[in-house]
């Protein structure tokens, strides 16, 4: 067998060659270019970059910061998401496997049987997909302050199908419990169903133009399609808008999301619709699947009344949906419950920004994409440790 300190290298750089990948789809995405083809190339020359010349983690100090053949400074940021890519990589498989600092219930007597034998690579997948698309939606929010909806919607794909197979894939110590995939007690399943079917109704609605979408998406910047080019310059200004105006449209959406929702619980209290669903809901795939929907839906949920309540509130549009798609992905990785408490932790770690911002008086909106994300990241490391302290002091 491999030797454990080899495969730890081989995971150092295998992060660092997501990360190089990373920079193509931090560049590439929100300025609707293909990050596929073409192959990397000097923004500044066009020059085709060779293949040593893209070595994560070498190339750059050795070119110095440069590009070969225009000498164009090439941003440190690159270098920068490599290295935080290959940290990421080895350190949740180190605290997940190694250290096992957070309990997944894995079968083996060392990280590499967790990891193999018993399936744990599945939860790796879960938990990493998050991290690496996190990580370039947090490097465009803090550049152009827009989220691009393409990545939440991988690892809210993802986070839902490792949610659904994994507890039938990933072999557990006899009498273990797994507190990696989420799940929920049946009633919020139904609940979380109902919500699903009035959340399908309101995009029918709005394809049909039953319903008025907020803010003219296309003009305001919030989706993916925008063009970075025209974030970059300083003399563009925003179309105005009645901000309360344009959240009541959302609300009007929502309504039938909340409506599905209500009826889903209330339905639990009908016995003859209790056993059915519980045992429908229990069924192998559908328990992992209803509990990461739940989590998405919680998620968006706990977002969008934020931004619905500060808009109406302060009258100008509070959090983007960007925020919102962002945390349903996170939900539908760690689940309702840790989704909600992941949004509240949030802004402990924006403050330093804030005063930053307030003491240079500069802008004072905050990207909020890199804060959420790492509050998702301290819940998925320290979920153990938090469970353990909310259960002494609360009797959770």
């Amino acid at each position: 067998m491999t030797p454990e300190w080899i495969w730890l290298i081989f995971i150092f750089a295998f992060g660092a060659c997501v990360g190089s990948f990373l920079n193509v789809v931090i560049y590439r995405l929100p300025r609707d270019l293909s990050v596929v083809s073409p192959p990397s190339s000097c923004p500044a020359c066009g020059a085709s970059i060779r293949f040593y010349d893209n070595i994560p983690l070498i190339s750059w100090p050795v070119l110095r910061g440069r590009c070969r053949r225009c000498a164009a400074p090439i941003s440190p940021r690159y270098v920068v998401v490599e290295l935080a890519a290959a940290i990421l990589f080895l350190g949740i498989y180190a605290w997940f496997f190694v250290w096992e600092y957070r309990r997944t219930g894995l079968a083996g007597t060392d990280s590499m049987q967790r990891f193999f034998v018993s399936n744990g690579w599945l939860i790796y997948l879960h938990v990493m997909v998050l991290a690496a698309a996190f990580l370039a939606a947090s490097a465009i929010d803090l550049e152009l302050w827009v989220i691009p909806l393409s990545l939440c919607w991988i690892v809210t794909g993802v986070g839902m199908l490792t949610s659904a197979i994994g507890p039938l894939v990933v072999h557990l110590r006899e009498g273990a419990l797994c507190s990696i995939f989420p799940m929920v007690l049946p009633k919020w399943s139904a609940a979380a169903a109902g919500s699903t079917i009035g959340l399908l109704f309101s995009l029918w609605a709005l394809k049909k133009g039953w319903i008025q979408a907020s803010y003219n998406l296309d003009q305001k910047g919030t989706q993916e399609g925008i063009k970075a080019e025209n974030k970059e310059k300083q003399d563009i200004d925003e179309p105005e808008y009645d901000d309360r105006k344009e959240i009541l449209k959302e609300v009007v959406f929502l309504l039938p999301v909340i409506l599905g929702g209500l009826i889903g619980f209330l339905a639990m209290k009908h016995p003859g619709f209790v056993d059915p669903w519980n045992r429908f809901s229990q069924l192998p795939l559908l328990e992992g699947f209803l509990g990461s929907l739940t989590g998405y839906l919680a998620g968006c949920g706990v977002v969008w009344a934020t931004r619905i309540f500060g808009t109406l509130l302060f009258g100008r549009e509070a959090m983007g949906l960007g925020d919102v798609h962002l945390m349903g992905a996170a939900g539908a990785v760690i689940g309702p419950g840790w989704v909600v408490l992941a949004f509240f932790v949030a802004p402990f770690f924006g403050l330093l920004w804030a005063l930053y911002q307030f003491l240079s008086k500069k802008s004072r909106q905050i990207p909020y994409g890199p804060f959420l994300s790492l509050a998702v990241l301290a819940v998925i490391l320290f979920r153990d440790q938090i469970y353990a302290y909310l259960e002494r002091f609360y009797g959770i």
